[in-house]
């Protein structure tokens, strides 16, 4: 496993970590301390192979890829992507986004964490609270779902509280199983 490391216009491909923290040591605005030299030294031990990313002030940054690139010119040209372990193809999972239009009747259930408006009593001031709604709902799809349950919300919450989008990190939802064909 080789280390890509890149600071500006400096750029290095090493073979070991202490190549990499003998570069790095090299940079005198990177300050190469006992901390970074172990977190360094962690991140290379590590089976974890995405991109790691140091600040060393506000915008400015150094970055180590790890790859199977034996030169420049191969991590340049991609030639030695991370392989896929067990020698098979990684199976990457749908993005919740495409499964969101994917069009499949029957019933879902929603989890909604929206901001709630609400009169504080005793004060009469109103607040923003952190609500989480769930609901099951006959949908044609899992933005249907969505649609379904912010319709229902709003016309039962204060007008002013504030919905997440559907493909956000605050909108779930799984396909429950099918049902009736719905009559809109």
């Amino acid at each position: 496993m080789n280390l890509y490391l890149r600071y500006f216009d400096s750029e290095t491909l090493v073979s070991s970590v202490d190549e990499a923290i003998e570069f790095l040591d090299n940079i005198d605005e990177i300050g190469m301390n006992p901390v970074l030299e172990a977190d360094i030294r962690e991140y290379a031990a590590s089976d974890v192979y995405y991109p790691k990313r140091y600040k060393i002030r506000p915008r400015v940054y150094f970055i180590i890829i790890k790859t199977e690139a034996a030169t420049m010119q191969d991590f340049k040209e991609k030639r030695a992507l991370h392989p896929a372990e067990d020698g098979q193809k990684e199976r990457q999972p749908i993005p919740a986004v495409l499964k969101l239009n994917e069009e499949r009747e029957g019933w879902y259930e929603g989890e909604l964490n929206f901001k709630r408006v609400l009169l504080v009593p005793g004060t009469g001031k109103f607040q923003y609270r952190d609500t989480q709604f769930v609901a099951q709902v006959k949908a044609y799809s899992g933005l249907d779902c969505y649609n379904r349950i912010v319709g229902h919300l709003r016309e039962r919450v204060d007008e002013r509280s504030q919905f997440p989008s559907a493909k956000g990190k605050n909108f779930k939802f799984r396909y429950l199983g099918e049902a009736k064909p719905l009559q809109s």
